[in-house]
């Protein structure tokens, strides 16, 4: 049996060659993880799309049921509104017609007591109130 000389070149080469094979291996181990990790992104983001749509689906549905009460909201608010102006007329009648006999018989009522009341003491009348300075 013969041996083949070998060279520095021929030693080099075999070197290189070993690594050139491990860098492949590492490189393969590298990408086959990061391919795991964009699988499990895959499914996150899936996972995710699948609960968010049934969430927009339920936020329209409460944005349109707040715009209905919204909706009556302003319709009680001009009732309101509406019933407001309709007391302050009212109100206002009731002073204009009815205030000012009211006020009359008031006076009436005043002065026939103290028509009564002065004239059981026979003491001259005091006034009341203010002074009036002459």
């Amino acid at each position: 049996m013969s041996v083949a000389p070998v060279s520095i070149g021929d030693v080099a080469g075999v070197v290189a060659a070993l690594s050139f094979a491990f860098l492949v291996l590492r490189l393969g181990s590298l990408i086959g993880k990061a391919g795991k990790v964009l699988d499990e992104a895959r499914i996150g983001v899936r996972g995710v799309s699948e609960q968010t749509v049934p969430l927009l689906s339920q936020v329209t549905d409460t944005v349109a049921s707040t715009n209905e009460q919204i909706v009556r909201l302003d319709t009680i608010t001009a009732n309101v509104s509406s019933m407001t102006t309709n007391v302050n007329a009212l109100t206002s009648l009731f002073a204009a017609t009815l205030g000012s006999p009211v006020v009359k018989v008031a006076a009436f009522t005043y002065g026939v007591r103290s028509a009564i009341h002065g004239a059981g003491k026979g003491k001259p009348k005091t006034r009341r109130g203010r002074r009036r300075r002459d």
